[in-house]
């Protein structure tokens, strides 16, 4: 009885992890994707196609010093002032 209960606990701990990273979630297309966009065989860091997302819909990069540029039907496209960091990095 308590290996059923340390089995069940240590699935249910993995699966809190994995969907606290948002990778699975984001591969399933519940929630937004970003990439940065190549121009002329070259990526363009400033520019980004961001798909939207079954629970979060589009993001709204305003916040990040980006403009709207173009919008598609499964796309939005944005140019950033800066290149936008994915994950910040711990400093100290």
């Amino acid at each position: 009885m308590l290996l059923k209960i340390l089995i069940v606990g240590a699935l249910a701990i993995g699966l809190m992890a994995a969907i606290r990273d948002g990778r699975i979630m984001r591969d399933a297309g519940l929630l937004h994707t970003c990439n940065v966009v190549s121009v002329n065989g070259k990526a363009d860091p400033t520019l980004m196609s961001c798909s939207k997302g079954r629970l979060d819909g589009y993001p709204d990069l305003t916040s990040k010093s980006c403009h709207l540029v173009f919008v598609r039907r499964q796309s939005e496209f944005w140019r950033c002032e800066e290149p936008i960091v994915s994950s910040q990095s711990p400093t100290g």
